[in-house]
Formats: structure tokens, sequence, C-alpha cells
């Protein structure tokens, strides 16, 4: 899980380093200076961002990167990288259902809540920009929908950088 950085403070049980970076608008700016981020946007009055450095490390050392970000950063992220990135968007299977699940994490006030319901309908049109749609009626369910697309990514010829020579190989009968 690529780890995002954000001006928001931390909820009830967050950990630094952890579920976020932790940082000052001053230090959120100037890493967008010295171009420290994959992508990063404003939301609901806050900045996120995904650090590239720990990213990089990860993907050199064979690892594959899942990001949770919105559909600007989704957007800012194939901009760089499209044919190394598989997008998919999460939707909730209804949206009293969207609300009942943020009102019962109980970690941000009512008038969050009420923003992020109020810009719903526009977060959820950018569905069809995605390559994979899963609608999360259960996280078990999702999960199980999401290992399915990863496998069958990985699957993929392009991914499979030794696989040209393998058959080369089967074909000159070595």
């Amino acid at each position: 899980m690529s780890v995002s950085a954000t001006t928001r403070p931390p909820r009830p049980g967050e950990v630094d380093g952890k579920d976020y970076v932790f940082l000052s608008v001053e230090a959120f700016q100037a890493m967008v200076a010295a171009d420290d981020f994959l992508e990063h946007a404003l939301v609901f009055g806050n900045h996120y961002g995904t650090p590239k450095r720990p990213v990089m490390q990860a993907l050199a050392s064979g690892f594959d990167v899942l990001f949770d970000i919105d559909w600007q950063g989704t957007q800012q992220l194939g901009a760089q990288a499209r044919a190394d990135m598989v997008s998919v968007f999460v939707l909730p299977p209804s949206r009293e259902e969207l609300e009942r699940r943020l009102l019962g994490r109980a970690e941000d006030p009512p008038d969050v809540i009420a923003k992020r319901m109020a810009k719903a309908a526009d977060e959820i049109s950018h569905w069809a920009e995605y390559d994979y749609v899963i609608v999360n009626d259960t996280l078990e369910y999702a999960q199980d929908k999401l290992s399915h697309i990863l496998q069958a990514e990985r699957l993929k010829r392009m991914r499979q950088p030794g696989l040209p020579n393998f058959v080369e190989t089967l074909v000159r009968g070595e």
C-alpha cells in the first residue's frame, strides 16, 4: 500500500507514517515545489499526495503498489505511467450505504460527512475513466474481486518480461 501524505489532522487511532504522513501545509507545499509527489490534490479542504520515493523503491524491488486515491490523483498517475497502471474504481452499493459507512466510521465530524455526501455524485461520475469497477457490497467481496483483477493483470503478456525468451526456447525445442 502506498502511504499518502496529507495536511489534515490525524483521526483517532491513525499512526503517522503508517496510515498517512501528516504534514503542515508549508511542508506539503515544499514537497510539491520539489516535485516529490507522484500525484497530489486538494480534497475537501485538505492536501493529499503520494510521495514518490517509497513507491519507486517498492516498484524497483519488484512489488506491486496499491494506491487509495481519488479520481484527480488517478488522472495524474495515468498521465505519467498509464502503461504500468491498472485503475480500479470502487463504488458503494448505494448512496445510503455510503453515508451509513461514513457515519459508522465515526472519524469525521458531521460537516465533513455532509460535504463528502454533497460531492459524492461528482466523484462517482468518474467511474468510466477506470479499467475496472467494483461495487463494494462487502469488504470480502471487494477484496476477492481486486485479487482476481491483480491476478489477471499479472498474467498479461506485456507484464511477463521473460515470456518471449521462454516461448522462443520452447519453439526451438530446447
